[in-house]
């Protein structure tokens, strides 16, 4: 037999080794390539797998409902409609796949709050984004607006803002509402009030109770439905806790808001427990609580150095003629003051401050003493200061 031109020079042995050698590298490149491959077979598979679920939630849940209809529907989103409503609509008019995906999907991307009310041209090959982004340029009236209600206003201070935010339309239905609070009773808190002896002779049954806080409404939000937002916050403030510390102190729901609503009145927060303090140990005495910001209440003064005259004003509110607390508060207290109202400084109550009165009427700054005579020292020094202020102010 003729052997090969290459094998000639080699002998058996080494015909053998050299085969054998060649048998390990394939052996080896096998062994080393194998786990690579199989590697790349598994990230095949899964994205095939993951690109045949993204396409089934394409086509199932965000693609047009039909890419070759371009046939405009009109689209109505109503002032005050909710995303929920939004979503419920486009399904009903065919323009979406699935209301629940579009809700979350506009939530996850920020168009939920940009949803503005209007009337627009939509069509079946516009796709779920496409049909959020438009739905964001509306008539400039988005569904919801922010309101914010500053502590120590009163009923007809709020009622002016909302006038003037145009939130409402009339103040005096909006006052109406809440001097007789009748529509609210249902709140436990005002039917307690609406039930009391001298619910007749408050300004407005809700002062005190509109929680001051900033809220998000709808834009056809009506004066009821705002005052019902700002009612459940007082609920939501009035913890538990507060109800049991209030039987403690012998008083009842009403009474601490409305020492709190003077605190808020009288005191910048640094100085909320020390008030409550001086009011705590005057109602302990027996004596008047001698505060101004009922006389101003009632009268409507806004000056710093009250008169006589003013201090005389005959009203169930004036704390300078009647015994213990008001009739009713003053103003809608910040939940400081209502915890101020229910723990009063321990420390003042133990040494028994019994007056107070402004050191400083530009930073709301207050000087306590604990005897008569102290506080009408105080007072000789720093009234010239209030009606220099009183001056300046044009009051």
């Amino acid at each position: 037999m003729k052997r090969n031109q290459d094998e000639r020079d080699y002998t058996p042995e080494e015909l053998r080794r050299e085969r054998e050698y060649g048998v390990f590298w394939y052996s080896w490149l096998w062994s080393a390539l194998r786990p690579l491959l199989l590697a790349l077979c598994v990230v095949i598979v899964v994205a095939g797998v993951v690109m045949g679920a993204w396409n089934w939630v394409n086509r199932s849940f965000l693609a047009p409902v039909d890419a070759e209809d371009t046939s405009e529907i009109t689209f109505v989103v109503s002032s005050g409609s909710s995303l929920t409503r939004v979503a419920n609509n486009l399904e009903e008019a065919g323009l979406i796949h699935n209301r629940t995906v579009f809700k979350y999907v506009a939530d996850f991307l920020g168009y939920g709050q940009k949803i503005q009310s209007g009337e627009y041209k939509v069509n079946r090959s516009m796709d779920m984004r496409q049909i959020m982004e438009l739905l964001t340029t509306g008539d400039g009236n988005p569904i919801t607006r922010n309101i914010t209600i500053i502590p120590g206003w009163t009923v007809r201070d709020i009622a002016a803002y909302l006038t003037e935010q145009r939130v409402i339309e009339n103040e005096d239905l909006f006052l109406n509402l809440c001097k007789s609070g009748a529509s609210f009773s249902a709140y436990y808190y005002i039917a307690d009030v609406l039930a009391s002896n001298n619910a007749a002779s408050r300004l407005f049954a809700l002062e005190g109770y509109l929680a001051p806080d900033t809220y998000e409404i709808y834009t056809n939000a009506t004066a009821d439905d705002v005052i019902r937002k700002l009612l459940s916050q007082t609920e939501a403030v009035f913890t538990e806790e507060y109800h049991e510390r209030a039987e403690q102190l012998g008083m009842t729901m009403d009474q601490v808001i409305t020492m709190a609503s003077m605190i808020e009145k009288e005191a910048k927060n640094p100085d909320f427990a020390k008030v409550s303090a001086v009011f705590h140990n005057r109602l302990k005495k027996n004596m008047t609580l001698g505060s101004d910001v009922t006389v101003k209440y009632a009268s409507g003064v806004k000056r710093m150095a009250l008169t006589d005259s003013d201090l005389q004003v005959n009203s169930p509110y004036n704390t300078y003629l009647v015994k213990g607390l008001p009739i009713g508060p003053i103003c809608s207290p910040s939940p400081a003051a209502v915890r101020a109202a229910l723990y009063p400084d321990e420390q003042y109550v133990q040494d028994e401050y019994l007056y107070f009165c402004s050191k400083d009427p530009n930073t709301g700054e207050l000087h306590f003493s604990r005897t008569l005579q102290e506080h009408e020292l105080a007072v000789s020094i720093y009234a010239p200061l209030w009606q220099a202020y009183d001056r300046e102010k044009g009051l």
